[in-house]
């Protein structure tokens, strides 16, 4: 009896559920690109004094970079959450309000907003902080009254400012996230939850809280990103950071290219590095669901 003889099985290399031929059309060459390009320019970095030079002085800033942003992020994630809340809520003025910070600060351009809020509402808040202070001091209570009258225009420094303005700007947007994250839970959530004998504040913050905000993950990764390169524009506050450190290089030495191309990398650098953790994340939530 003839039996059939068993077929060479082929080996497939498999990536992500593809064949090899077509990962390896799918391979991020714009990545490999950019990886290429930056190495380079360390090289150049490395083996030119001039661009050495330039690297030693302007790294200088990254600390201040880094820790406006994460600052900035920090409270701007509150601002977001708050005005995301209130943007779901049935309450009329809680309801405007959060919208009316939405559309305000979305409306305007966040240089424009930079300006404002440090020359113009920090200053304000300062003048009526003041006037509070007189204001409890006439009504006896003289200690709180001379805490509040005792604040004066210098005790907030410029990178405080920035820090402000950055964390209110983008409070704005990350309050659409949060709104976008909250609608995509089924209605059923919080009706399951009320009906356990939670109140609607417990189950926001135990069920739908958590689910939302995982969901939302990525995009406020990608904010993230963002702010990172939008914190480039406290410069103009004379915040020393990266870009006011290379405009000071620049304006004194007189090495434009140098100071300016070395800028650009150390951007494209922590950007590049943020996206990949962030891809990397949304693999994560993806392989889990």
């Amino acid at each position: 009896m003839l039996t059939e003889q068993p077929q060479a099985i082929k080996p497939v290399i498999e990536f992500d559920g593809l064949s090899s031929k077509k990962s390896f059309r799918d391979l991020p060459w714009w990545f490999f690109a950019l990886i290429l390009i930056a190495i380079g320019v360390f090289v150049v970095i490395s083996s030119n004094e001039n661009y050495n030079d330039a690297f030693v002085f302007i790294k200088i800033g990254i600390a201040t970079t880094i820790r406006t942003t994460l600052i900035a992020y920090v409270i701007a994630i509150l601002f977001g959450l708050m005005a995301g809340l209130g943007r779901i809520s049935k309450n009329v003025v809680i309801n405007n309000l959060a919208r009316l910070y939405v559309e305000l600060i979305r409306g305007i351009p966040i240089l424009v907003l930079i300006f404002f809020i440090a020359y113009v509402g920090v200053p304000a808040l300062l003048s009526f902080v003041n006037n509070l202070g007189f204001w409890l001091s006439d009504r006896g209570v003289g200690v709180l009254g001379k805490i509040f009258t005792a604040f004066t225009n210098q005790d907030i420094s410029m990178i405080s400012r920035a820090i402000i303005a950055l964390a209110v700007t983008y409070g704005a947007y990350l309050a659409e996230i949060f709104r976008a994250g909250i609608q995509s839970i089924a209605k059923g959530q919080m009706e399951a939850a009320r009906s356990l004998g939670m109140s609607y504040s417990q189950a926001m913050r135990y069920v739908i809280l958590p689910q939302a905000v995982r969901n939302v993950l990525p995009a406020l990764g990608n904010d993230f990103v963002a702010m990172v390169k939008d914190s480039s524009l406290v410069s103009v506050l004379a915040v020393r950071d990266i870009t006011q450190v290379a405009r000071l290089y620049a304006g004194s030495t007189f090495r434009f290219r140098e100071a300016y191309i070395t800028l650009a990398v150390l951007y494209l650098t922590m950007t590049v590095i943020l996206s990949l953790l962030v891809q990397l994340l949304e693999r994560r939530l993806r392989a889990h669901d």
